[in-house]
């Protein structure tokens, strides 16, 4: 069963629109790797020297990876995966 990665609005471009993609469970690293695969740019856009880009929040299963594992938080099957960015404002 594949880990539900959501995608928010402005990264939708790179995935053609779609609001969640299909993952092989693993790390958050790994997702991030298979997104980039399927999506290229997608890694640079989240990502900055191989960590997570400090306004892009990850939450594995309503849990923020920040305060665990970081981006090696590991995936099973079916869970979700939300990627947030910081927006400011208010």
């Amino acid at each position: 069963m594949p880990v539900t990665v959501k995608i928010p609005s402005p990264l939708r471009t790179l995935t053609a629109g779609a609001a969640t993609v299909d993952c092989e469970p693993g790390t958050v690293r790994e997702l991030i790797d298979q997104l980039d695969s399927s999506y290229p740019g997608f890694r640079d856009r989240v990502c900055q020297d191989g960590e997570l880009r400090r306004f892009v929040n990850v939450f594995v299963a309503g849990e923020d990876v920040r305060f665990g594992d970081g981006i090696a938080t590991v995936t099973t099957d079916g869970q979700e995966v939300t990627i947030l960015p910081a927006v400011a404002g208010g």
